[in-house]
């Protein structure tokens, strides 16, 4: 079944992934996160999936991968702390990896609850510490769960995107490259941010 919800004003359907950058300024731990974020490439840091129904999100994490439920339509990071493993991150958009596919409903709705079924399917095994390799179905890292994920509908969500002083490093699923390959939109608080930094 296909869901429909509204995380911070943009809307998601079942399969859409939501995009993250790490800490959030205004609390101490998420400085910590935010110092974490610098270390992977580009502004998006971390990746969930939604599923539904109403806010129901996956996601891999320090505790592994996990269900849980961002409420009543707004990306409260402290609030979800606890359930989340004391992950703190900003709300930045969401990506649309079947967008523009010009798919028929029917085939788009088959897709999108594949998507969401894999993930759910996956919840309980443990955090992927070894980035190159995104190819197990053992444990699992944020991007490289929704890469999989998508795998499974035959879209592929490595763009080739690499760490251009560490050979090798292209293997690795970026959150950013998530963001950057497919269509997108960016949440409206940081889009004033960008705003505000272009008039300064």
């Amino acid at each position: 079944m296909v869901f429909t919800y509204q995380i911070e004003g943009l809307t998601l359907q079942t399969g859409d992934i939501i995009c993250t950058m790490n800490g959030k300024p205004d609390i101490l731990p998420g400085e910590f996160w935010r110092l974490v974020g610098r270390l992977v490439p580009g502004d998006v840091d971390h990746v969930a999936i939604y599923v539904g129904p109403e806010g129901r999100c996956v996601e891999s994490g320090s505790r592994g991968v996990i269900a849980y439920h961002a409420h009543s339509g707004v990306w409260d990071t402290e609030f979800m702390a606890r359930e989340r493993g004391l992950l703190f991150d900003t709300f930045y958009g969401v990506a649309y990896p079947l967008g523009g596919l010009e798919l028929s409903e029917e085939d788009e709705a088959h897709m999108r609850a594949e998507v969401a079924q894999y993930c759910l399917s996956q919840v309980g095994k443990s955090y992927n510490l070894n980035f190159l390799n995104a190819e197990t179905e053992e444990n699992f890292y944020c991007s490289q769960l929704a890469y999989k994920a998508y795998q499974q509908v035959g879209i592929n969500l490595n763009t080739g995107l690499a760490m251009e002083q560490l050979p090798g490093t292209n293997a690795i699923i970026y959150p950013q490259e998530i963001w950057a390959g497919f269509s997108h939109r960016l949440a409206e608080s940081i889009k004033q941010v960008n705003a505000n930094v272009d008039a300064s």
